[in-house]
């Protein structure tokens, strides 16, 4: 595997939109090295004959019959709310057109 050079990880945080300074740069350097050569010793694993699993351990999902059942009408429902309208909660815009 190639080294990973200053120049790369300024590239990558630069895709990622990370802001780092100099010092940072260099510390990311040795320390994004040592996460590639784990991955590379991982990805060496002989798992050919490996059966692939969701989870480590077997696991049954535990479900309840979906029943209807009794619940609180709109209006019982929006009766605490500051503002309502079309038997929904009624919130501020926070996001503009664009």
């Amino acid at each position: 595997m190639a080294d990973l050079t200053r120049d790369d990880v300024a590239h990558l945080a630069g895709l990622a939109r990370i802001d780092l300074s100099e010092a940072e740069l260099d510390r990311m350097v040795g320390e994004l090295g040592v996460i590639l050569e784990s991955v590379a010793t991982v990805q060496q694993a002989p798992i050919a004959d490996v059966e692939p699993m969701s989870h480590p351990m077997p696991i049954v999902n535990v479900t309840r019959p979906d029943e209807v059942r009794p619940c609180l009408a709109p209006e019982e429902a929006l009766a605490g709310a500051p503002e309502a309208e079309q038997q929904r909660f009624s919130v501020p815009r926070i996001l503009d057109d664009e």
